[in-house]
């Protein structure tokens, strides 16, 4: 609770509203970046659940959003299905996936976890290539819907989403569950010495993450109007959302949506220097990781406190 007193939290609660009214003075091509970088956010505080708090470094979060986001499309695609519902059925797919790949993988340690997440990847994108009858292939998957066809609608779907996962998320972060991930991602071995199961709640993280990124790979798709593996599975991607979210601020969650935000938005104002835009965005989120340890949300945090 002592958060939702602080300076940060009501300086976040001033700018969603500030942000929702956006779409009253604004471009629709700013409303379209924003809307990317809202689902961008959520990607990157579902994979701050698990590694910022269960200390499992998933090198995979486009295996988990992928699977999610194609889930959708393809139902959309071959069988005309509603968006709400596939988007639904996508998010549960991306649990059924989650599930199957977090139980083998989370009775290793050390790299091991995150290198079999990154098969995972490797493995999604040739099944993609592979049954491109089915997906698209490397030319991407046309989807017949979208979720709305007006700019300012898009807009508002994604930052009301974004903020309705970030509390889900972050009340996740500090509830007993959360502690406990905390605890076992620090020091697992006296975790369990306590009587904590640690592979049943790093299970719950995983499941919770995959629920919100493939929930949010859906609700992305649906807004491109088409799925490849470029945007939503491609190891670049999740790259990005490993770097927004420790740019952000690891065991923030609300940070990630931070540094996400910033990386999509500095990506496309730098866009006219062609090559460069990359190079600058990667060199400033760098300086920003090794002096700022903490990332964004961190640091502030930290002022506050010895304040």
């Amino acid at each position: 609770m002592s958060f939702f007193k602080s300076q940060p939290f009501w300086i976040a609660l001033v700018v969603v509203v500030a942000a929702a009214t956006l779409p009253w003075y604004v471009s629709g091509y700013i409303l379209g970046l924003l809307t990317v970088a809202y689902y961008f956010g959520v990607f990157a505080m579902a994979w701050d659940l698990l590694f910022g708090f269960a200390g499992e470094v998933n090198f995979g979060p486009t295996f988990l959003i992928g699977v999610g986001a194609y889930t959708a499309g393809i139902l959309n695609n071959q069988y005309g299905w509603s968006v709400y519902l596939c988007i639904f059925l996508g998010a549960m797919a991306s649990v059924i996936a989650g599930f199957v790949l977090a139980l083998p993988a989370l009775r290793v340690r050390g790299p091991y976890f995150g290198l079999t997440t990154l098969v995972a990847v490797l493995m999604l994108q040739n099944f993609i290539v592979v049954f491109a009858d089915l997906t698209g292939g490397e030319i991407g998957l046309t989807i017949p819907d979208v979720i709305s066809i007006d700019a300012g609608t898009n807009y508002w779907i994604a930052l009301g989403f974004m903020t309705f996962s970030a509390i889900i998320l972050y009340g996740l972060s500090q509830s007993p569950i959360g502690l406990v991930l905390q605890a076992s991602g620090q020091d697992p071995v006296q975790a369990g010495a306590l009587g904590f199961n640690i592979v049943k709640h790093k299970l719950f993280a995983f499941v919770v993450s995959a629920f919100f990124s493939g929930l949010s790979g859906a609700m992305l798709v649906f807004y491109f109007g088409t799925a490849s593996v470029g945007t939503v599975v491609d190891v670049a991607v999740g790259v990005q959302v490993i770097v927004a979210a420790v740019l952000g601020g690891r065991r923030t969650v609300l940070g990630a949506a931070l540094g996400a935000i910033f990386l999509i938005v500095a990506g496309e104002f730098l866009r006219p220097t062609g090559e460069l835009a990359t190079f600058i965005v990667s060199a400033i989120a760098l300086l920003a990781i090794l002096f700022f340890p903490g990332g964004f949300l961190g640091k502030a945090l930290s002022r506050e406190a010895k304040a």
